[in-house]
């Protein structure tokens, strides 16, 4: 009876330390456990942007001697910004990421003679995106991901420019946008790196119309389009 006992004594003390090995390994291998328990946390961003207008002809552009086309060209620029995430469910992340974009854009005028006269809007925005995120189920330290959310933007040197430039097409300094995108979370034991790829549309005419400008009066509206490739290190 005794020596039974012990064997007893023995599976359960055998099957402790199994179980504690086991949560060991798991919490060595799965990094994201550490981060599921965090209702939320903070991180920055770096991102690389390119963006452009979509410029809509006006009817004064059919009128128009001069001015044969109008085409938007894409120009690069970067991001900086903070994220701010806070968990809604297991699955579910509401975002806001205030961030400083720096843009370069280009609308190009093609002439009755066949030149080309290029106005290039540069920008620096404050930006203030709200996303909501839904993300996959984690595999091992990896989940994907897709956000979708709005963007409201405020050009902090349109005057400046406007004060250099009389003859410059004049573009709103405030623009709303919607956005979506998708992107993977790597944990690491120490903070999530997170790749993300982002679209934007504008949906506010960006144009200050000016009758008295050309350049301006062949547009109805020009709407902004951003395609971003952000980095994001939270924790």
């Amino acid at each position: 009876m005794l020596n039974l006992h012990w064997k007893k004594i023995s599976l359960i003390a055998v099957l402790a330390i199994l179980s504690l090995t086991t949560n060991a390994q798991i919490k060595g291998t799965y990094n994201y456990l550490d981060f599921a328990s965090k209702p939320y946390y903070f991180g920055i961003t770096l991102a690389y942007n390119t963006s452009s207008f979509q410029p809509y002809q006006s009817s004064q552009f059919f009128a128009s001697d001069s001015i044969r086309g109008v085409e938007g060209l894409y120009g690069q620029g970067f991001n900086l910004g903070i994220v701010t995430n806070l968990k809604i469910g297991q699955y579910f992340d509401f975002r806001f990421l205030p961030t400083l974009s720096f843009a370069d854009r280009t609308l190009q005028y093609t002439t009755a003679s066949a030149s080309v006269i290029d106005k290039r809007i540069e920008a620096v925005f404050f930006e203030m995106p709200f996303h909501v995120r839904y993300k996959s189920e984690p595999y091992k330290d990896l989940r994907v991901f897709v956000v979708a959310g709005v963007k409201y933007s405020f050009d902090v040197a349109s005057q400046s420019r406007a004060r250099q430039d009389a003859n410059l097409i004049k573009i709103s300094p405030t623009n709303f946008a919607v956005e979506v995108g998708a992107g993977v979370q790597f944990f690491f034991p120490y903070f999530i790196f997170s790749p993300e790829l982002k679209f934007s549309q504008g949906v506010s005419n960006g144009l200050i119309h000016n009758p008295n400008l050309e350049y301006s009066s062949v547009l109805e509206k020009v709407l902004s389009r951003t395609f971003t490739l952000s980095f994001h290190f939270e924790g």
